[in-house]
C-alpha cells in the first residue's frame, strides 16, 4: 500500500492523465466528475466530498508495483527521475469524454474544450475566492444537441461525443462491468462507441477503470518504442497500426514491461515528452 507522502502532485498531474487541474499556489484544484478535490503540496487533502484515496490510488502497493517495473532499465530510470509520479483513478464518465475530446488535440486544447464544457453543463463550486465547475453527468448531457457541443469548440469531436453520451444513457456502455471484464473485452466494447479507437480505449481503460495492462499508443509512446526498443518492437508504425499490428504489439509490451505496463508507459511517457521540453497543464 502507497502512503500518500509518496505523492508527487507536480509530476503526477502534469503527465497527460487529467486537464481540469489549476496550480493555486501550493495548492493543486481539480475536478472529478462532481467532485472538486483541493491538495496541498506536498501531498496533504484540503478538500474533497469524495474519498480522495480512491482517486489517488492509495490501494495500490506501489512499492511492489515499481519494483516490478524498474526491471526495465529505461523504466527503471523515469522512476528514479520522476519519483512520486503516480497512475490516477479518474471518473470514469469525464475520462471517457475527456479522451475522445483529445483526438488530434494538444493538451492545452482538450483542457479548453473541457473548460468551456463544465461551464456551460456543469454545475458552480465556490472555493476560497474561486469558480469551479464540475464535470456534467451523462444525464445532463443526454439532451445537449452538436451545436450545443460546437460552441464549446468540440469541433469534429462534437458528433462524437454525442454518440458517446448516448451509448452512457442506453445502458451500452456501462463502466463498472467494463471495470469488471477482461482487457480485450473491455477494449472492444469501448471501440464500439465512434470516435473511439485502440489509443482513446487504452487512456479511458488505464485512467479510469484498472486495467494496468492498457498502454496507450500515441506518437509519444511509439516514439519511444521504436527508439529506446526497436528490436524488441519492430512492429511499432504509429497511425499505420492495423487492428492486428496493434493487439501484436501490445501483447509485446505486456510479455517485455509485464502485467503493470500501464505504469511503464506513464514512466516512459512522462521522460519522453520532458526530454523534448513540451508543455503540461
Amino acid at each position: 500500500m502507497q502512503t500518500s507522502s509518496t505523492i508527487n502532485l507536480n509530476y503526477t498531474i502534469n503527465s497527460g492523465q487529467v486537464f481540469l487541474w489549476d496550480k493555486i499556489g501550493d495548492m493543486w484544484a481539480g475536478i472529478n466528475g462532481d467532485d472538486l478535490l483541493v491538495i496541498k503540496d506536498p501531498f496533504q487533502i484540503i478538500s474533497s466530498q469524495k474519498k480522495a484515496s480512491h482517486f489517488f490510488r492509495l490501494d495500490d502497493n506501489i512499492t511492489k508495483t515499481l519494483s516490478a517495473i524498474s526491471k526495465d532499465s529505461l523504466v527503471g530510470k523515469a522512476v528514479r527521475q520522476f519519483p512520486g509520479l503516480r497512475l490516477l483513478r479518474q471518473d470514469p464518465f469525464q475520462c471517457y469524454i475527456s479522451f475522445i475530446c483529445s483526438s488530434n488535440s494538444s493538451i492545452r486544447n482538450i483542457r479548453n474544450m473541457l473548460t468551456r464544457l463544465c461551464v456551460k453543463f456543469g454545475n458552480k463550486i465556490e472555493f476560497e475566492n474561486h469558480e469551479f465547475f464540475t464535470f456534467p453527468s451523462a444525464e445532463k448531457l443526454a439532451n445537449v444537441t452538436t451545436k450545443d457541443l460546437l460552441s464549446c469548440g468540440l469541433g469534429f469531436r462534437a458528433k462524437y461525443v454525442r454518440d458517446a453520451v448516448k451509448a452512457v444513457n442506453s445502458g451500452r456502455i456501462e463502466f463498472e462491468s467494463i471495470r469488471k471484464t477482461d482487457y480485450k473485452t473491455s477494449l472492444e466494447t469501448l471501440k464500439t462507441v465512434k470516435g473511439i479507437g485502440n489509443k482513446i480505449a487504452d487512456c479511458i481503460l488505464l485512467f479510469s477503470l484498472d486495467k494496468l495492462e492498457s498502454f496507450p499508443i500515441d506518437r509519444w509512446t511509439n516514439r519511444i518504442l521504436q527508439k529506446y526498443y526497436p528490436k524488441i518492437f519492430d512492429s511499432a508504425g504509429g497511425k499505420s497500426l492495423t487492428e492486428k499490428k496493434y493487439a501484436i504489439l501490445h501483447e509485446k509490451i505486456v510479455d517485455h514491461f509485464g502485467p503493470y505496463a500501464g505504469y511503464s508507459q506513464q514512466f516512459l511517457f512522462k521522460l519522453e515528452r520532458d526530454l523534448n521540453k513540451k508543455n503540461w497543464l
